[in-house]
């Protein structure tokens, strides 16, 4: 079983930035692709970014392309989410997840999920 965790959310104001951070149990991340996907009020959930197995490749989703980025840590079995730049219609929740391809940018195309945290943009 694989257990997600996200953290590093909160409220910041437009222009600021926060990085989030996934971290996963189990020995098997390090040789899967992982994401970055969130959801607003009243909207469906969205693609954000992704990263292969070794972290060699990425692939953002085009509004946050050159403000955001992924990364990973795989001997600490964590993900991270840089988000610099940052703008209201930013605010959602944000879920990582753990892909079954790479590179992947469909909920459908992951098979576990964290539960979430929120990130606010004042304007």
């Amino acid at each position: 079983q694989v257990q997600l965790v996200e953290s590093g959310g909160g409220l910041v104001q437009a222009g600021g930035s926060l990085r989030l951070s996934c971290a996963a149990s189990g020995r098997t991340f390090s040789t899967y692709s992982m994401g970055w996907f969130r959801q607003a009020p009243g909207k469906t959930r969205e693609f954000v970014a992704a990263i292969s197995w070794s972290g060699g490749s990425t692939y953002y989703e085009d509004s946050v392309q050159g403000r955001f980025t992924i990364s990973r840590d795989n001997a600490k079995n964590t993900l991270y989410l840089q988000m610099n730049s940052l703008k209201p219609e930013d605010t959602a929740v944000y879920y990582c997840a753990r892909a079954i391809k790479f590179p992947a940018g469909r909920p459908w195309e992951y098979d576990y999920w964290g539960q979430g945290t929120q990130v606010t943009v004042s304007s």
